[in-house]
């Protein structure tokens, strides 16, 4: 491309040729201040607008529907051989060009275009000595509370572009004009008063996103915006995708939840942040709603060793957090993965990496999500791994804890033959111990621990020994391994103890075991259940009951066998802490008849013969937060064994962060990431989509009861791709946002001093403004005085935590004691009763 040089306020610059003087200035970082544009908005000379528009109830005409609206014209500038002043955003660069941004025509000309924005907006905090760090709840000006700025003070865009424009001395004082204030809609509030019409969102929502949902009027030869149909943004067809409140150089368009600094993605991309995989979910889906699901699966498998797992039984917190929920419901983000898992060809496997061999030979015990998701990732980085699995077949709890009716074994063997494809050896019917992990340890370079937790969580009760009694980690394994026949509990009633998703898949898998008789029996009422909601649901459709607030006292029997239960009032299950404390209502007991009980109350690690690595006192293995390390030299811990019961999402996060650690520790970069797919072009757009909001979640079909409840074949079917397409188009695609670049703000017009003898020796001695700041640059005063050198000189002697500092040399905008008092107010939040000698004590 072809290159244009020019020069701005004495800098040489060269740009692309028909750039216009604004993006040259940005491309050389020379600041142009600019309201109406935006670097994702293409320069426009001028806009029309709507003939009607919403703001709020209001209906409001435009005057002239022919009437066009010019832009802010704050980006003028002076271009050498022209009388005129030039608009920065329109005026293409030639070669040679000369051009000034501050000569005292060009700042004049700004004032007065600024003054045209600030006269309808809250601008007395603008013009105040103490906004910096001002809390605006008090004030000592007594500026009237609707007239303060809004609660974006110290980081408004607008606010540093009037610092740095200047704000005109003549300008009115602001009066409410009572506009609306939109809280009442998803996601971002609308305060109608704050708008100063820049048509920013207007052209994002028209240009960037292809939406229209906002438009503008000209009124008053003011543009008014509002929306385009109806007077909320959902009845204009709203995406909400957030692009409008990212543009908002004013707190005119909020989002309800303030999104800054390092919350900002987790905030506005709260699917992403919140897959423990890290996953990037809008990515995906996005994929699937163009039919691309090649990428889409190729996204998935950047972040996970296998598919369907994650696919089948994720407890899918992305979709809890998923801001689409608040419009009506969240994306069904676990089918959409279901739907591309169940049409992978596999495209994306040309590009996945396997490193040279290390020479270095590692060691995973046990078999389950954390431990195939370490041995996978581990091969992958070129060490051998081997895996010793205590079951004669791999998977663990995925295999002997996960019905066949939420988790199919094919499905599983499935996952189990990817981790073996990177050369992984997995060695069944090899429990190791104590004494074993020792041999271990010396043989290999490392050894990881994830076992799991497979052990039944215990209680005292009377009876539990008798014949009949099941504990529920047990059950579902010995089920998973054949001991359970499909008539075991035929014409028996089972009662099932627990309130978490161990006790209702007991409960249903009961169920599928001959009887058509199953309660459960929880401390918890249905609110509290631990379990997952839709598992409820579905154990209740299947004809399980529920008994909610009760706990088990005693379990009766008859010649050695089961034929009862007494339960005991359970009055409550937390503490006022949220932690498990339950208390109980003797008194109050209830009988049940059962010829099997299932006490299904939990699961714990079996970590005792492993008492070498560490152990906590819920028999956990302890292991370093970073490193997963152990007490035992080069043994590390993951998954369950780690955390007690947990996720197999939570399980398969803390398999990858232990092949990272361990590749790490043998000489590795722990680089286990892959890519898998290009990055996407950046692309912007979305397009209107009628009645968007109403657009509702998408119902995988389901196994009828009466088919499934005698079987263990899969109750949730899948997508259609016509359903998963249509699914996938409902995401507001917030990622979009967060990708869009951000204004570069007005320098600040001060420049931080050192607080030193010399740099003060130089100041005027002039009335003026200052600001002190500590090492940190936190702000320790903001303080008017008579004679800036002066005041700092006693400074430098008598406050020792000051190390730097700006001023204004300019009139005192307020009294000596109005700024003691803002100062005061700042730290006590009220103001001491003794009077000006007190005032004069404060500083």
């Amino acid at each position: 491309m072809a290159k244009t040089h020019l020069t701005i306020d004495d800098h040489e610059v060269s740009a692309e040729a028909g750039a216009s003087i604004l993006d040259a200035a940005r491309a050389a970082e020379i600041y142009i201040p600019a309201l109406c544009t935006h670097p994702e908005l293409a320069c426009a000379e001028t806009l029309t607008g709507a003939s009607f528009v919403y703001r709020g109830a209001e209906r409001i005409e435009s005057d002239d529907t022919a009437a066009e609206w010019d832009g802010c014209g704050i980006c003028a500038v002076g271009v050498a051989g022209q009388p005129d002043l030039c608009r920065a955003c329109t005026t293409e660069i030639a070669e040679g060009m000369v051009v000034n941004t501050g000569s005292e025509k060009v700042l004049a000309h700004r004032r007065e275009k600024l003054s045209f924005f600030l006269a309808d907006h809250p601008h007395a905090c603008l013009t105040c000595a103490q906004q910096e760090g001002c809390s605006r709840t008090q004030c000592s000006a007594n500026v009237p509370e609707d007239e303060r700025c809004c609660e974006l003070l110290g980081s408004c865009e607008l606010q540093r572009l009037a610092q740095f424009v200047g704000i005109p001395p003549n300008l009115p004082r602001y009066r409410p004009r009572g506009l609306p204030h939109v809280t009442d809609e998803p996601l971002f509030d609308w305060n109608t008063e704050l708008c100063i019409g820049c048509l920013r969102c207007v052209r994002a929502c028209r240009d960037l996103r292809g939406v229209g949902t906002l438009s503008f009027v000209m009124k008053d030869g003011r543009p008014i915006v509002g929306t385009t149909d109806a007077p909320s943004r959902a009845e204009s067809h709203c995406r909400f995708c957030g692009a409008c409140v990212e543009v908002c150089p004013t707190g005119a368009l909020m989002d309800k939840t303030r999104a800054v600094g390092d919350r900002r993605d987790r905030l506005l991309v709260p699917c992403r942040s919140s897959c423990p995989a890290g996953v990037d979910i809008p990515r995906f889906v996005r994929h699937i709603a163009r039919q691309e699901y090649d990428k889409a699966i190729a996204i998935v498998r950047q972040k996970l060793p296998f598919s369907f797992a994650p696919s089948y039984i994720c407890f899918h917190p992305c979709e809890d957090q998923c801001r689409r929920g608040l419009v009506n419901r969240p994306i069904a983000v676990c089918q959409l993965k279901r739907f591309v898992a169940d049409h992978d060809t596999g495209h994306w496997r040309t590009r996945q990496k396997k490193l040279s061999a290390t020479g270095k030979r590692v060691v995973v015990v046990g078999s389950g999500p954390a431990g195939l998701t370490a041995a996978y990732y581990l091969a992958k980085q070129g060490h051998a791994v081997t895996v010793f699995e205590s079951l004669l077949e791999a998977g663990g709890m995925l295999r002997v804890g996960i019905p066949e009716f939420r988790y199919p074994c094919e499905l599983l063997q499935k996952d189990i033959e990817e981790v073996k494809a990177v050369g992984v050896e997995i060695r069944y019917n090899s429990p190791v111990d104590g004494t074993g992990l020792e041999g271990l340890a010396a043989e290999y370079d490392a050894v990881l621990m994830a076992t799991g937790a497979h052990a039944p969580k215990r209680i005292d009760v009377p009876g539990k020994d008798l014949e009949g009694v099941h504990w529920g980690v047990d059950f579902l394994r010995g089920r998973a391994l054949g001991e359970y026949s499909p008539d075991s509990f035929r014409g028996q009633r089972v009662v099932v103890i627990g309130g978490g998703n161990v006790a209702v898949d007991a409960a249903r898998v009961a169920r599928r075991l001959g009887t058509d008789d199953v309660c459960l029996v929880s401390l918890e009422t249905p609110e509290e259940l631990p379990a997952y909601e839709w598992e409820v649901e579905d154990a209740s459709a299947e004809g399980i009951g529920f008994l909610a607030g009760w706990g088990v006292k005693d379990i009766k029997g008859q010649s050695g066998k089961v034929n009862g239960v007494v339960l005991k009032r359970c009055t409550r299950v937390f503490d006022g802490s949220g932690r498990f404390s339950p208390v109980y209502d003797e008194s109050q007991t209830r009988e049940e008849a059962a010829d099997a009980v299932i006490l299904a109350i939990g699961q714990d690690p079996s970590s005792a013969p492993f008492e070498a690595c560490g152990l906590g006192p819920d028999g956990t293995i302890t292991a370093d937060e970073t490193t997963l390390a152990t007490k035992a030299p080069k043994v590390y811990a993951a998954g369950d064994v780690v955390s007690g019961p947990a996720s197999v999402i939570g399980a398969i996060a803390m398999g990858r962060k232990s092949a990272s650690e361990i590749d790490k520790a043998l000489g590795g970069d722990g680089d286990i990431d892959e890519k898998l797919l290009n990055d996407d072009p950046q692309n912007h757009y979305l397009g209107k989509v009628e009645h968007f909001a109403e657009l509702d979640r998408a119902i995988a079909p389901k196994a009828e009861i009466a088919d499934c409840v005698d079987s263990f074949t899969l109750i949730e079917q899948t997508l259609s791709q016509e359903d998963a397409v249509q699914e996938a188009g409902r995401c507001l695609a917030c990622d979009l946002r967060v990708a869009l670049e951000s204004v570069v703000p007005a320098p600040r017009a001060e420049t931080v001093l050192e607080l030193l003898p010399a740099v003060v020796e130089g100041l005027p001695e002039l009335e003026g403004v200052y600001q002190l700041f500590d090492e940190e640059k936190n702000v320790l005063a903001i303080k008017g005085v008579m004679n800036l050198k002066e005041a700092l000189s006693e400074v430098l002697e008598e406050n020792d935590r000051a190390r730097s500092f700006v001023y204004e040399q300019e009139p005192m905008y307020t009294k000596r004691e109005s700024e003691l008092i803002q100062q005061y107010l700042q730290e006590h939040g009220e103001l001491p009763g003794g009077g000006d000698d007190e005032l004069d004590d404060l500083f």
